[in-house]
């Protein structure tokens, strides 16, 4: 009988001393009740993958491999689609650029009329033709001087700057730009109701057109050197094919 009590008290020092063991997940081991591992396999699979508080997708050694599957819509990424499209559709993309380098033109025009008319009304400023304080008017002085904001050389500079902007350093493109000046040009008179424009819009206005020939000279001397260029090691590469023929000639 004390015996039967020894062992019960035994049993439950045992007991309160041992920790208990963490439940385990290994899906290749057979659970304590006996259940098939392929069972537990699944169900650790199931639960391998785990969001944390910030998002993150925790993966264990059993998450399998990501799958990507290739879409079905598949995308036409040939260089001449637009060779079969339909004669309509062709049209209608011709107009649509049309339009836009119409645009282009239109806001330059509209630009030079502005850039003009504020260049007249701080040389009114500065003349007195209208009414403003004295700080004012010596503000516009210098606005209008040789280096000034609304002088010719600054105002000339940057309607030559937008009109690249808006070309994009296109030659073709640029012409039409300056022709897009002289349109603004025209619409700055036409608002005053003069035939001329004062002596600083015609010099702003003369100087610009002296940046574009600049630039369309530039662009001229440049395509030639690239030419020139292209001659010479065209002329490099048939000099050495000649001596290379003239050699195996001699070899023979």
């Amino acid at each position: 009988m004390s015996m039967t009590v020894h062992n019960e008290a035994s049993i439950a020092m045992v007991t309160q001393t041992t920790p208990a063991q963490p439940k385990k997940t290994d899906p290749v081991r057979t659970t304590a009740t006996g259940a098939p591992a392929e069972a537990s396999a699944t169900k650790a699979l199931d639960s391998t993958a785990k969001t944390t508080e910030q998002g993150t997708t925790q993966k264990t050694e059993e998450t399998p491999a990501a799958v990507y599957e290739k879409s079905q819509a598949t995308q036409d990424k040939s260089p001449y689609k637009i060779n079969r499209m339909s004669a309509e559709d062709r049209a209608r993309i011709v107009q649509q650029l049309k339009d836009a380098d119409a645009a282009r033109q239109e806001q330059f025009a509209e630009i030079m009329r502005r850039m003009l008319n504020g260049q007249k009304k701080a040389q009114d400023t500065a003349f007195g033709f209208r009414t403003a304080d004295a700080k004012t008017v010596a503000q516009a002085k210098a606005d209008i001087g040789e280096d000034g904001y609304w002088g010719v050389k600054q105002t000339s500079q940057r309607l030559f700057d937008f009109a690249s902007a808006l070309a994009g350093d296109d030659v073709e493109q640029m012409r039409k730009m300056q022709k897009a000046m002289e349109k603004g040009f025209r619409l700055a008179t036409g608002a005053w109701g003069k035939k001329d424009l004062p002596g600083i819009c015609q010099a702003t206005f003369d100087r610009a057109n002296q940046l574009f020939e600049e630039y369309y000279k530039y662009k001229e001397e440049e395509a030639a050197k690239a030419t020139a260029a292209e001659n010479n090691t065209t002329e490099k590469d048939t000099d050495g094919k000649e001596a290379g023929t003239k050699d195996t000639a001699k070899k023979r």
